[in-house]
């Protein structure tokens, strides 16, 4: 009996993804649940499982290539005689390769394109000619075109011919993964789209550094998978601003605003293969406890590659803290189509005027990043006031005052 692997449902609005590497080859057995292959997401990488224990098939799409759901990746041959067979002899090299279909030139001799890529040229009007294959054996990927129209819509005014960069021996040339270049692209259209500013403020942290102290170790002794840290209070304190400024966890949708009366916190999150930011469904609902048991569970699963598509997606603000690698201050970009993003900083003592006496006290930088579009700049300014009171006097987030 023949098992059809094929590209699973990728999550909200990913129709594509790249084979990043085969986990097993041609004429291996695969136990069931064992991952077979790993897809690599405009997200997160996806590992395909396998559904039952089989002898592994031709490898039928190839590393570096891109494929869209539904495609057909390999064949599962299950069956007692097939595994005992397979157990027995290998299959050689050889035969797999010649079991894998050569598609880098479709009949008539044009240059092969991608389904993701091939339907996006169908929608601007443009044919394989124009385009320059970058895939595996010169096909077109997404990728390709995206950049084709970008060139094409901002054409680079040269003096002569283009001479292509030579590299220094001393230097590596490594090719972008999938999730770099895509967060490239992100950020890049973020600048490009919204009117992008970003305004500042200062906190003092000695209110939540005491509250932390005192309480640290009865909190986490009483929630087991917890540690009392500083993100739950920003998280409680930008969910009360949200409320009170919504236009700030709103987005723009053509001529329409689309104000959520829900709060989706993204939590940027360093992993392998750079930032990624999952989202705490429901923050408003969410007690301190539950905040930092799931960011603690969110930073495991980054550093072990492991986070899902759901985990990422459906974000409506976002809070970045470049303060744990020492950042001071910075200015966020926005996660689009979001409309806000709050960044914090290290935590520095400083000498500050209180009450009319100078008292060192342990300083922490917010800024703000939003969309002006939407925002208001006496919002902006507003929101971040709003946070500030609250870290400043944590028993507001208590009594929700």
């Amino acid at each position: 009996m023949s098992i059809e692997i094929k590209v699973p449902q990728l999550g909200e609005s990913i129709s594509t993804a790249t084979v990043a590497r085969w986990l097993k080859k041609p004429g291996e057995v695969v136990n069931m649940d064992e991952a077979i292959v790993e897809l690599e997401t405009d997200k997160v990488s996806v590992e395909v499982p396998s559904p039952k224990t089989g002898v592994m098939g031709a490898q039928l799409v190839q590393e570096g290539q891109e494929v869209s759901v539904g495609t057909l990746l390999t064949v599962l041959e299950d069956g007692a005689s097939v595994i005992e067979s397979a157990q027995s002899k290998s299959v050689s090299v050889q035969d797999a390769k010649q079991a894998e279909p050569s598609v880098s030139v479709a009949a008539d001799n044009k240059p092969v394109s991608m389904p993701a890529a091939r339907k996006m040229m169908e929608e601007k009007n443009i044919t394989v000619d124009q385009v320059a294959g970058t895939g595996r054996g010169g096909r077109i990927t997404r990728d390709d075109v995206v950049q084709f129209l970008d060139q094409k819509e901002n054409p680079v005014k040269a003096s002569g011919p283009v001479v292509p960069r030579q590299d220094d021996p001393r230097e590596e040339r490594v090719k972008m993964t999938r999730l770099r270049r895509t967060v490239a692209r992100r950020l890049k259209e973020a600048q490009e789209t919204a009117a992008m500013l970003t305004t500042f403020n200062e906190v003092d942290m000695s209110a939540v550094i005491n509250m932390r102290t005192l309480y640290k170790e009865a909190f986490n002794k009483k929630h087991e998978g917890s540690r009392l840290g500083f993100m739950s209070f920003f998280v409680k304190a930008t969910v009360s601003a949200l409320q009170e400024y919504p236009a700030i966890n709103a987005q723009i949708d053509g001529e329409d605003i689309i104000y959520r009366h829900f709060v989706n916190m993204g939590i940027a999150v360093g992993g392998p293969n750079g930032l990624v930011v999952p989202v705490l469904k429901d923050a408003d609902q969410m007690s301190f406890a539950q905040i930092e048991g799931q960011i603690i569970d969110f930073a495991k699963r980054a550093r072990s590659n492991t986070l899902k598509l759901a985990d990422l997606s459906g974000g409506t603000f976002s809070i970045t803290n470049g303060g744990i690698y020492g950042s001071l201050m910075s200015t966020p970009i926005l996660n689009m189509p979001q409309s806000g993003i709050l960044g914090m900083h290290a935590i520095k003592e400083r000498p500050v005027a209180v009450n009319g006496q100078v008292v060192i006290r342990p300083m922490m930088y917010l800024a703000l990043s939003y969309d002006h579009r939407i925002v208001d700049g006496k919002e902006a300014v507003s929101f971040l006031v709003h946070i500030k009171e609250r870290i400043e006097n944590p028993e507001r987030l208590l009594l929700d005052v």
